[in-house]
């Protein structure tokens, strides 16, 4: 559920909150409450708005996943980010945990992905294959433990979990993430990748901005990461 001491930055065009493992961007068939109306219902209380309350969602990120996500409150602002969307103007970095420490340390991965919708997985594929699309991402590994490695990710391509089966695909599964082959799943269902940091350009004001999301509060493993 959304709480307000989660909004990462806000001014009368955006809104950037830090998502917790297991929360909705936005409604689904599952009829379940998703952080875009939570948020809605507290800005119309605590703006004492007497009409609807615009807000856009400009990314979404997977239910298990946790971190910042990027709203707009005002269509003006909708439509330039969603530009710079598509533009790839929008740097995105996530920090993973993995099982495994990747095979060299950093680079480039580009695979192929291919989307099952009947069973709302991925495969990352070495060649093009059918309808399968291009997913590329750098990363970089920023340290290890016993078990665990922290992985950086920048997004370089935004496909249906791109970052889970591109991972996965070269020996390194996520924490938590069963789906792409992880041992054991975690408390709550969630997975141990955050969306740590968003780069861009505010629509508005045309000036660099950059905001970062602490890591999930509680879980000590993402807390040794951090203080590394």
């Amino acid at each position: 559920m959304f709480n307000p001491d989660d909004i990462l930055y806000e001014d009368n065009h955006l809104l950037i909150v830090n998502k917790r493992c297991g929360d909705l961007v936005q409604p689904d068939p599952s009829g379940e409450s998703a952080l875009e109306d939570q948020i809605k219902a507290f800005i119309k209380r605590r703006d004492a708005k007497p009409g609807e309350v615009f807000l856009g969602v400009v990314h979404r990120i997977d239910r298990p996943v946790s971190g910042a996500v990027v709203f707009a409150k005002t269509s003006k602002a909708l439509v330039r980010l969603n530009e710079m969307i598509r533009e790839g103007r929008i740097h995105k970095v996530y920090w993973a945990l993995t099982e495994a420490t990747p095979d060299p340390e950093s680079g480039e991965l580009r695979h192929y992905i291919l989307r099952d919708g009947r069973t709302n997985r991925s495969r990352a594929c070495d060649a093009p294959k059918g309808d399968a699309k291009e997913a590329r991402l750098r990363y970089a590994t920023l340290g290890a433990g016993t078990n665990y490695t922290l992985v950086e990710v920048e997004l370089l391509t935004g496909r249906h979990h791109q970052i889970r089966a591109q991972l996965s695909k070269i020996g390194c599964p996520i924490r938590g993430d069963l789906k792409y082959g992880a041992r054991r799943s975690l408390p709550g269902g969630g997975i141990s990748l955050h969306s740590r940091r968003v780069e861009f350009e505010h629509p508005v004001r045309r000036e660099p901005l950059s905001v970062t999301a602490p890591v999930p509060a509680g879980d000590n493993l993402w807390t040794y990461f951090e203080n590394l």
